[in-house]
């Protein structure tokens, strides 16, 4: 029996200021595309719709408007910057269809038209700080790339920061794909702060780290051990162009290569055979291969491409995935996902360090820690804990 031809949009870009992560985002959420085509119990194949919004903003919804008027598709897997998805948002609700996101944000959003798979604050940046500030101290230099994701983090980061009776050493941007940074390491290292948190992405990024292990070379107290720059964002795609230099620093995410579970040790073997020799996986390749796998699951189970249907799917059951079990909250439409904490190393690597006992639900608008917000300031070393 013929079986039916479903057509699923994916847009990310392979090209532009983050090009590396969007290369591998779409290298995930193809072979998950032919995973599902491999499979006989789909009784349908999915038809990859392709186009390269080149790391423009606003070529996303003009993208995603042509696509869904000309090619039947009702479901959009991609984006990775807030920018990006906030242009598509409008597009999917005009024509009833759904924006399926991977990538972690800064959170303070739900809407009915997104599925959102990637990590908000309260399972990102919250974990982070809990482990970086007693140890470090609560006197961070906060530093970004000049739009949402970073203005957002530095933005709660801070507010968290000061809650806990700490203080904000210094804050400052880069446009995207900057790589100016000497200015920006002589403040840091006038400022001499505990730690740097760092939501830069892309090339900006990687000349910041190469900067500070130089800067850490000359002076021996912005070592890592003493100084670590710490980030919601930083990925083995990073590394592999970073190199030695970003050793010793810590990152969040909700997978790193090699990571010991169950099922990220199935699915690294399933892929090994497959593949043979492939590149150290990241959170960008993993998580939208979650995502394209949960969306095909949904269909078949809901038995229709239908919106509306498949949503109601996603949000009523558990699905297995290579980050673990995936449930997502109908009132928020996000996942709740289990974060770890990695530390660099020389070689490419994430040292984990530290894991979540079990996956924490989402919690977009911090509701969960808003009354803390609203207390007296405890202890400056006291961190925030994640409310689950």
């Amino acid at each position: 029996m013929m079986r039916e031809t479903i057509p699923v949009a994916i847009l990310f870009s392979s090209t532009g200021p983050y090009a590396d992560l969007g290369k591998a985002a779409l290298a995930g959420a193809m072979a998950a595309i032919g995973d599902v085509n491999t499979d006989a119990g789909f009784p349908f194949r999915l038809k990859p719709v392709l186009a390269e919004p080149g790391g423009v903003a606003e070529a996303y919804g003009l993208h995603a408007d042509q696509i869904l008027r000309q090619t039947g598709c009702r479901h959009i897997v991609g984006t990775i910057t807030s920018w990006s998805r906030k242009e598509v948002i409008p597009v999917v609700e005009r024509h009833g269809a759904l924006l399926w996101y991977a990538f972690p944000y800064e959170g303070y959003e739900t809407n009915d038209s997104v599925l959102y798979f990637g990590a908000c604050p309260n399972q990102h940046l919250l974990p982070l700080l809990n482990h970086v500030m007693p140890r470090y101290g609560s006197r961070p230099f906060l530093v970004g790339s000049d739009y949402i994701w970073g203005w957002e983090i530095n933005r709660i980061a801070r507010e968290l920061i000061e809650t806990t009776g700490g203080a904000v050493a210094g804050e400052r941007y880069l446009p995207l794909g900057s790589t100016d940074v000497d200015g920006l390491i002589g403040e840091i290292r006038a400022a001499r702060p505990d730690f740097v948190l760092s939501n830069l992405i892309g090339p900006s990024a990687r000349a910041f780290v190469e900067a500070y292990a130089e800067l850490g070379r000359t002076d021996r107290s912005f070592a890592p051990a003493r100084r670590p720059i710490a980030s919601c964002n930083m990925t083995e795609i990073d590394l592999a162009a970073i190199g030695p230099a970003a050793a010793g620093h810590l990152s969040t995410a909700i997978y790193f290569d090699g990571l010991p579970t169950s099922e990220s040790i199935d699915f690294l073997a399933q892929f090994a055979a497959r593949q043979g020799q492939f590149p150290r996986l990241s959170s960008c390749h993993v998580s939208a291969y979650s995502v394209v796998t949960i969306l095909a699951h949904a269909i078949a189970a809901a038995g229709t491409p239908d919106p509306d249907a498949v949503r109601r799917i996603v949000t009523t059951r558990s699905f297995d995935s290579p980050l673990g079990p995936v449930t997502v909250d109908p009132a928020t439409q996000h996942a709740a996902v289990r974060p770890h904490l990695g530390r660099a190393r020389a070689n490419g690597t994430f040292e984990i360090i530290e894991s979540g006992s079990s996956a924490i639900p989402a919690d977009p608008y911090l509701v969960g820690i808003a009354s803390r917000l609203m207390q007296p300031a405890p202890a400056s070393n006291t961190a925030l804990r994640v409310v689950k």
